[in-house]
């Protein structure tokens, strides 16, 4: 025996298995998505394949673990309080609920619980991108108590998604107007573009405005678009079908850079 054990751990939603001493110090971990075993002593090369043997899967490639990238250098001085990425969808709707669920019984809906619904929706849709090169974040905090409701970056640019609830409802676009149903018309659309504009100015970069429309019967533009885009929560993965804009490494800086909290403090 050469008295190395293996701890399985997960982060980030992925699992990795640690080759640790006996007094608990590290000297490789297996990591199964991206079937590589890094090793941090060379020296124990062959003690460690000897211990990870019963978990290895397929091709593996053993070597000292990759140089980090400055996104990734980034989010390792990045404090857990100040990381955007674990936000859920709905995550800022969600805790004003949680602390104010008003009373039991409503004549009406109440409209909170409708628009989590349709952030709920098109969020989980978004995180079907991830692994492709995009990145998904939620409820990302805005001075004044504004918020964006999804923020998507990848190889096709930056897209920020304001969602609105339309379920089973006709909604007709008068740019920059959006009428749901029989209620009052609302400028969504310059909601949209100024949530954009905002992260523009935050990243330093094109961040493009996308109204997503969660459940309508039917939808009714009365004229051209300007600079925006309209999908159903169903079509918003169709953002991944644009590309050509970001390098796979601008696409990391741009997403460490959007997580920080810190990063959205003066738009």
């Amino acid at each position: 025996m050469n008295g190395l054990r293996v701890v399985p751990t997960w982060r980030h939603g992925q699992e990795r298995l640690y080759v640790c001493r006996p007094d608990g110090g590290n000297v490789a971990w297996y990591d199964r998505e991206a079937g590589r075993v890094n090793l941090l002593s060379e020296e124990r090369r062959e003690d460690v394949l000897d211990a990870l043997g019963p978990f290895l899967t397929g091709a593996v490639t053993v070597g000292p673990p990759p140089v980090p990238t400055p996104a990734e250098l980034a989010l390792l001085s990045l404090h857990p309080d100040d990381d955007l990425a674990p936000n859920r969808p709905g995550e800022a709707l969600q805790a004003m609920l949680d602390h104010d669920p008003g009373p039991r019984r409503r004549m009406r809906p109440d409209p909170r619980r409708r628009a989590l619904a349709a952030e709920l929706a098109v969020g989980e849709a978004l995180d079907r991108l991830d692994g492709a090169g995009w990145h998904t974040l939620h409820s990302v905090p805005l001075p004044g108590g504004d918020r964006l409701h999804h923020l998507v970056i990848g190889p096709g640019g930056l897209f920020a998604v304001h969602t609105v609830y339309a379920r089973k409802q006709r909604v007709v676009v008068d740019d920059p107007l959006v009428t749901v149903g029989h209620r009052e018309a609302r400028p969504a659309l310059r909601l949209a573009r100024a949530d954009a504009d905002r992260a523009s100015y935050a990243l330093t970069a094109e961040v493009r405005p996308v109204l997503a429309l969660f459940g309508p019967r039917e939808v009714s533009v009365t004229a051209p678009l300007r600079g925006a885009r309209i999908l159903l929560d169903t079509d918003v993965t169709s953002l991944a079908r644009s590309g050509g804009v970001l390098k796979p490494a601008d696409a990391e800086a741009l997403h460490a850079m959007a997580r920080d909290r810190g990063t959205w403090v003066r738009v």
